[in-house]
């Protein structure tokens, strides 16, 4: 990810020294709710099945300067709606009863001002959302972005009956001045009135830090585990996301030589347990122990199958121009998203087949409550 914010924050400090530029949230708030112009009653289900996915504002495998080697910034009208569209197709023929989005855009400038939360229950089956904000500024100078507001989005067939935001830690790698124009992670909870279980039941998603080089991302996923662990006895939970952690048996824990763009130095001196900003993607040592306590509960994909190349969910960027190598063991090249649950989860699968429609393959799985 090569964003400038350098240049961001110069160019901020100018332009909007007199009043605040970024939303700053409480540790704790009301998500913002949606719901479809045309509920679609649902059918009776026994065991709901649920997708995590990091859909990428919709920009599928377009090279936006800020997370790939490639030098775009905005959409055009056509490539999104074209992106939204094979996202939809697939949304259909999965057929999800709850869907975990990570990277949606709500009334962003790159991504046309489009309400994608509100366009994507509008499209589907879906008929419930929640959405908290993750970026959230009005306008960002730095090459024309814009407005600007992205975050993790719940969406059900069921009705949403409350939505927390929950903050995630602060990175504590940053000064001050540049860590007011950072990203707000968050833990987004909602509580859904469900058909199959007279228990509470829980949707939870998440996307934690990946370029931090102090212990952030460590505290981000010791974070989703309180949520989940403190839930009241008896409830009944599903829980995803992009957790940019690898798995604990990963046998690969450094990734910049696949990950880097033309001109950039893999410096990182693991021997001596120092990780540097300027590489792209940050692993720590101890990483393969950070989702140990996750593997308490059940997964989607069991840890005997885990770090299977058939089921890593990140593709490198270095590779040909129409992806079409998107098979080879080399595309998708290791795990960072995450299905976890209270309950047994069955006919788990990683999607790497829809490879045109973001850099993350979805992942989904059923779950089995009674």
């Amino acid at each position: 990810m090569k964003i400038n914010f350098v240049l961001l924050v110069i160019f901020s400090f100018i332009f909007f020294s007199c009043e605040p530029f970024i939303t700053e949230f409480d540790d704790l708030e009301n998500a913002v709710l949606y719901e479809s112009s045309i509920i679609v009653p649902p059918n009776e289900i026994i065991s709901p099945k649920i997708i995590t996915w990091n859909i990428r504002f919709g920009a599928g495998r377009i090279p936006w300067t800020y997370d790939s080697c490639g030098d775009r910034v905005l959409l055009t009208d056509d490539e999104l709606m074209t992106n939204l569209n094979a996202l939809i197709d697939f949304i259909e023929q999965e057929n999800p009863d709850i869907l975990l989005l990570q990277e949606v855009d709500v009334l962003s400038k790159r991504s046309g001002y489009l309400d994608q939360v509100q366009w994507l229950l509008d499209n589907t089956n879906l008929n419930y959302g929640a959405y908290a904000s993750m970026w959230q500024a009005q306008y960002i100078p730095n090459d024309g972005l814009g407005r600007i507001d992205q975050g993790n989005v719940v969406l059900s067939k069921w009705p949403i009956e409350e939505a927390q935001r929950i903050q995630l830690s602060l990175r504590t790698d940053q000064s001050s001045f540049v860590q007011y124009f950072y990203l707000r992670r968050n833990i987004l909870k909602t509580k859904i009135n469900v058909p199959f279980t007279t228990d509470p039941f829980y949707a939870i998603v998440t996307h934690t830090t990946a370029f931090a080089t102090d212990d952030t991302k460590e505290k981000h996923i010791n974070e989703f585990y309180d949520v989940l662990s403190s839930l009241e006895e008896g409830s009944v939970f599903i829980a995803g996301g992009d957790l940019n952690a690898l798995s604990p048996w990963s046998l690969q824990r450094d990734f910049c030589e696949e990950d880097k763009c033309e001109g950039d130095v893999c410096d990182n001196d693991y021997e001596n347990n120092l990780i540097y900003e300027g590489s792209y993607f940050n692993h720590l040592d101890d990483e393969v122990n950070l989702l140990r306590d996750l593997y308490t509960f059940n997964s989607a994909i069991d840890s005997l199958n885990v770090d299977s190349p058939e089921n890593f969910t990140h593709s490198t960027w270095n590779i040909n121009e129409d992806n079409s190598n998107f098979s080879d063991t080399d595309y998708w090249n290791r795990k960072l998203d995450y299905l976890f649950s209270s309950h047994p989860l069955i006919n788990g699968v990683t999607h790497q087949a829809a490879h045109q429609l973001s850099d993350h393959a979805p992942v989904s799985a059923s779950m089995e409550v009674e």
